[in-house]
C-alpha cells in the first residue's frame, strides 16, 4: 500500500455489532498519534478533551461538529449544537493503540501501524447497540475520517453534516437490516 492507494473508504462490519473502518494518513505515526491524544488536534477532526495518558483515566469527549467547516454545514433537526460524551481508557499502548469505553455504545480502538511513510489508521467500533446506532455511528466516522484526512494532507475538509446526511442513508443501503 503507498501513499496513492488507500484502503475501501467503507466501514464494514467484520460481527453483527462490530464495525471497522480504515484511513491511511501520512506518517510519521507520532504525528497521528497527536491527533489522537491532542485535545486540539483531536477537536479539528472529532471531538475535544483532556486526555491522561495512563489506562481507566477518565475522559470527556466533547463534539462540536458544526465547527469542522469553516463556514459550518447545517446541522440535521434532532442533534444538539454540542455532545458530551464521559468515558475512560481502557486500553493503552503508545503510538500503536488506544481503546476507549463509549458511552451507552460499546468502545472504540484506535489502532496505527506504519506503512512506509504512511501510518495506517484502524478504527473499530464494538459492540454497537442497534442498528440506528450503528447507522450514525458508521457515517460519523466515515465522516470524521475523511476530515482527519483532509486535516493531515493540508485539503480542505466536506461539510460535514451534508457528508454525514449522505453517508447514512448510504450506509442504510450497505449495512444489512
Amino acid at each position: 500500500m503507498t501513499a496513492e492507494t488507500k484502503p475501501d473508504a467503507w466501514g464494514a462490519l467484520t460481527e453483527p455489532t462490530t464495525l471497522k473502518i480504515q484511513r491511511l494518513l501520512p506518517g510519521p505515526v507520532e504525528r497521528i498519534w497527536a491527533y489522537l491524544t491532542d485535545s486540539e488536534l483531536r477537536r479539528k477532526w472529532l471531538a475535544a478533551g483532556e486526555m491522561e495518558m495512563r489506562v481507566g483515566a477518565p475522559v470527556e469527549l466533547v463534539w462540536r461538529n458544526d465547527e469542522l467547516n469553516a463556514p459550518p454545514s447545517t446541522r440535521p433537526e434532532g442533534f444538539p449544537e454540542e455532545n458530551r460524551m464521559q468515558s475512560r481508557i481502557t486500553e493503552l499502548d503508545p503510538l500503536r493503540k488506544l481503546s476507549i469505553a463509549w458511552n451507552n455504545s460499546g468502545d472504540v480502538t484506535f489502532e496505527l501501524e506504519p506503512r512506509g511513510e504512511g501510518v495506517l489508521l484502524t478504527v473499530t467500533h464494538r459492540r454497537l447497540p442497534d442498528r440506528s446506532t450503528m447507522l450514525k455511528v458508521s457515517a460519523g466516522w466515515h465522516m470524521h475520517l475523511d476530515i482527519l484526512v483532509a486535516r493531515t494532507t493540508g485539503n480542505e475538509a466536506a461539510p460535514f453534516w451534508q457528508g454525514w446526511s449522505r453517508l447514512h442513508g448510504e450506509y442504510d443501503q450497505r449495512l444489512p437490516a
